[in-house]
């Protein structure tokens, strides 16, 4: 079997549990003394989520560098200048070497808007510190970074309480 400093997980998919799943990781790097870094590319800092919360509390690093939602957006314009520098943050961490684990929660939506080119982000993905695993998240992961990904994971949405009409819940959703 081969030897490897570290990997990269992707969760894609439509169905639930795609950022419930790597902050899990994140917490089981930090267990392990790992230096953790997380980089949101799409939540802003409006909404008070539980993860966040948890991340202060451990000391992981944490930036929140979306706008919201791109439906809620009032300057399309402006959502991709902080996903392009969203992905320059997350560069650096990639190389510096600081981290052994670094999650970039959302970061497949910079592609499927053409806000950063997939090819570009495999590129850096590729060439990342070798010691730095990354886990990724969001809907329709380009070909690009599943290429270059170790281990993708699928969620399938099979029923969602929100097509019924409930809303996202403190404590399950954020």
């Amino acid at each position: 079997m081969a030897r490897v400093d570290s990997i990269v997980l992707i969760n894609t998919g439509h169905g639930k549990g795609k950022s419930s799943a790597a902050f899990g990781v994140m917490c089981r790097g930090w267990a392990r003394g790992w230096n953790v870094a997380v980089v949101q590319f799409v939540k802003s800092g409006k909404w008070k989520i539980g993860e966040k919360k948890v991340a202060d509390e451990l000391g992981i690093e944490w930036h929140t560098l979306g706008d919201g939602f791109t439906w809620e957006s009032t300057d399309l314009d402006e959502t991709a200048a902080k996903a392009r520098h969203a992905w320059e943050v997350s560069v650096d961490k990639m190389s510096s070497g600081n981290y052994q684990l670094l999650i970039l929660d959302e970061l497949t939506y910079a592609a499927k808007y053409g806000w950063v080119p997939a090819a570009e982000m495999a590129e850096a993905i590729s060439h990342r510190h070798p010691k730095t695993n990354l886990v990724i998240t969001g809907r329709d992961a380009p070909e690009e970074l599943i290429e270059v990904a170790d281990t993708v994971t699928e969620m399938r949405k099979v029923k969602h309480a929100y097509d019924r009409g409930i809303r996202a819940m403190k404590g399950i959703e954020y």
